[in-house]
């Protein structure tokens, strides 16, 4: 069995632009808070909630409101630029959104988030498919556990 492959990210910066790109693009206006709250997530390295994202946020921008938190999120969401990921405390947070087939590692601590690949899944799914009757189109696997800085 081939090992995982952690995935590092490239260029927030970069990043930061192309989100804020596409939702011009998008015909989404680029409010300073709006850009607030693209900057924070966009640069995260951990999951982020949106209560997370307001109070980072306010750091940047002092008018930031928590309804737009939540439009932007939920913009960037339809845009395909974040996805949401269960954390263990049964909350959701945000995070970039996948390219491809990856996977994730979430600290139960710190909430870093790291991408993997690896460990072909569609065998198992046919199996489970036969066993179930389902027609299965998507999984996602998270692993949950503590980082190499809490643990």
């Amino acid at each position: 069995m081939p090992q995982p492959q952690i995935i590092t990210e490239s260029n927030a910066r970069q990043k930061t632009l192309q989100w804020l790109e596409s939702l011009q693009s998008n015909g989404y206006r680029l409010t300073s808070s709006r850009r607030a709250v693209v900057e924070v997530l966009a640069t995260a390295d951990q999951s982020l909630t949106a209560a997370d994202l307001y109070r980072i946020g306010l750091e940047r921008h002092k008018r930031l409101g928590l309804v737009s938190v939540y439009r932007t999120l939920e913009k960037l969401e339809e845009l395909g630029l974040v996805q949401r990921v269960h954390r263990p405390d049964g909350c959701h947070a945000y995070i970039s959104a996948l390219e491809g087939h990856q996977h994730l590692l979430l600290c139960e601590s710190c909430g870093r988030v790291e991408i993997f690949r690896g460990d072909n899944l569609k065998e198992f799914s046919r199996r489970l498919e036969g066993a179930s009757g389902f027609e299965i189109h998507e999984h996602w696997l998270q692993f949950f556990g503590l980082c190499s800085q809490c643990h």
